[in-house]
């Protein structure tokens, strides 16, 4: 496992001065990588997504809980040291470590060297949520993930309907998954800490599709619903269904109240509304 002097070790040896644009804050307690790897419930033929492995601290303990790990990295230094650092810290798994280079936002399926069924990543707080919805969409082999994330960010990612904080994020996220918290992580693990802290997010997908509606049409009924939180479902949707009247009509025949908030309806309400 990677400690303190291991992350700073490597880190002057790659010259890696972390930065915000890129969200590096690398994990340098082993504790929270063991606390992480338990929460993700991974299985061992479980071929495991990790997202941004940094120096490699995650995906050290990773490795002997899985079949496979595609490390998947866009700074070229940290992509083509993580073999190496794997290596040497723990040879005996090394053959099952895929590294690709490349924007997490950007991977498909011909991209990954294996169909992976589990995400587990300390993603960084500034893309956790559009990162997630991509590669949900993206790979339809990924059927569970943990994914440490911004504490705020986590929250919203497993709201239940009727939450204040319960939103687009919670929404979407739905759509493909039940999803819940699993845990906190602080600040002081993290080398430079954050100035916040950080949250597990669990979720398993779907056994099976929600809905065979068009899932672009949905997600513009679920943006457009949160867009002015304050602003009734007859009024939020007026613009996008085209008027007043067409609006009531529509909600009448799916079922929802004209006067509801977007925060008060489920996944499958916002289902309803696109189907009709």
């Amino acid at each position: 496992m990677l400690g303190p002097a291991e992350v700073r070790r490597l880190a002057a040896e790659l010259d890696i001065r972390p930065t915000k644009k890129l969200g590096q804050n690398f994990v340098h307690d082993p504790n929270t990588v063991r606390k992480i790897v338990t929460a993700a419930e991974l299985a061992p033929d479980d071929i495991v997504l990790e997202v941004g492995p940094g120096l490699g601290s995650l995906t050290l303990a990773l490795l002997p809980n899985a079949s496979q790990v595609v490390a998947v990295e866009i700074d070229p230094p940290l992509a083509n040291r993580l073999p190496q650092t794997v290596t040497e810290m723990d040879p005996d798994n090394a053959n099952k470590l895929h590294v690709v280079l490349k924007d997490a936002m950007k991977v498909t399926q011909q991209d990954l060297p294996a169909q992976p069924t589990a995400i587990v990543a300390n993603l960084p707080y500034n893309i956790a949520v559009p990162v997630v919805l991509h590669l949900m969409a993206e790979l339809p082999t990924l059927h569970k993930g943990l994914v440490m994330v911004q504490a705020e960010v986590a929250d919203r990612m497993a709201a239940k309907p009727g939450n204040k904080i319960y939103g687009v994020p919670s929404v979407k996220l739905a759509w493909y998954a039940e999803a819940k918290k699993a845990g906190s992580i602080g600040k002081n693990v993290f080398w430079p800490a954050p100035n916040v802290d950080s949250g597990l997010v669990w979720f398993q997908r779907h056994e099976n599709p929600l809905s065979t509606v068009d899932r672009k049409r949905l997600f513009q009924i679920v943006d457009a619903a949160f867009a002015q939180r304050r602003k009734t479902l007859r009024a939020a949707l007026k613009g996008w269904a085209g008027g007043t009247d067409e609006v009531d009509e529509l909600l009448r025949k799916a079922g929802v109240d004209p006067q509801a908030r977007g925060e008060q309806l489920s996944v499958i309400d916002f289902i309803r509304i696109a189907e009709v």
